[in-house]
């Protein structure tokens, strides 16, 4: 029993011991530790909010911002983390190589979601154009409504939304007419007629819509010279949001008043000779 007792007593002296060494030689390094956790939960805890702020501060969607607020906290979680581990003596080069195997393989699967999130930002911070602007990406054109980080949405004077994703934005030819849109339009006049006759009456015509833009002011002047006609080409802006619907009125309202000033609009004609075969 003795010698039992005695064993007993050499393990928990031992331990003791152990555990005296440990304290002695790495109390420095743990409580270094420990403050560096309870430092880097702090910050992570800040950065997260802070990120959350962006994302609301940009009408991100909630779900996605909670998930973009939690990736940064816990990246700087796990950055704190393997500094800690390193004052123990303990090696983090495998830590740091499959935390960046991991970060390479999420990077590659979500490339193009990443994208579209990192054009949103070149657009936000650039500014090619704002809500409002009517703008032409690739032959789509509509009023910008909505500028997500991931995408922009446009709507058409038919009702359409149109949502193109900011990688498709970021790197094209833009152009941006702002609130207004211009329309482009000829009409044919017979060259028995005079044309600053025609003139007149169409630059009548839009200076008397409230709707047209004065500037930059219509332009109307002869286009070219046809084979049946001499063609007056005439340009005015008008908001996006009824393009069409003033350019018919505009229409109706050139043609009524040529005929009032007796201007007359030609059709194509051939001259046919018939010959006698005998």
């Amino acid at each position: 029993m003795d010698q039992e007792l005695q064993n007993e007593l050499e393990t928990l002296t031992r331990l003791s011991n152990a555990v005296i060494d440990f304290f002695v030689n790495y109390s420095f390094q743990v409580i270094g530790a420990i403050l560096i956790f309870l430092i880097g939960l702090v910050v992570a805890r800040w950065f997260g909010r802070f990120a959350l702020r962006i994302c609301e501060k940009h009408n991100v969607d909630i779900t996605l911002s909670g998930f973009i607020a939690s990736t940064v906290k816990l990246l700087i979680i796990a950055m704190v983390l393997v500094v800690c581990l390193g004052k123990f003596g303990i090696s983090v080069a495998p830590f740091v190589a499959a935390i960046g195997a991991v970060s390479l393989s999420i990077g590659l699967a979500l490339q193009g979601v990443f994208s579209n999130y990192g054009a949103g930002f070149t657009i936000i911070l650039t500014r090619p154009f704002v809500v409002g602007n009517t703008i032409e990406i690739n032959n789509i054109s509509g009023i910008v409504k909505e500028i997500k980080l991931a995408y922009t949405v446009l709507s058409t004077e038919d009702g359409e939304m149109i949502t193109i994703p900011n990688r498709h934005i970021v790197g094209e030819v833009i152009t941006n007419s702002f609130e207004y849109k211009v329309v482009e339009a000829s009409v044919g006049i017979s060259y028995s007629s005079k044309p600053e006759i025609a003139i007149d009456a169409i630059t009548t015509v839009l200076k008397r819509f409230d709707e047209i833009s004065q500037s930059p002011a219509p332009q109307v002047g002869i286009e070219t010279f046809a084979d049946s006609s001499i063609n007056i080409g005439y340009r005015y802006w008008v908001p996006t949001e009824r393009y069409f619907q003033i350019q018919y009125q505009i229409n109706l309202e050139i043609f009524n008043a040529l005929s009032q000033a007796e201007i007359e609009i030609p059709f194509p004609q051939r001259e046919v000779t018939l010959k006698n075969a005998s």
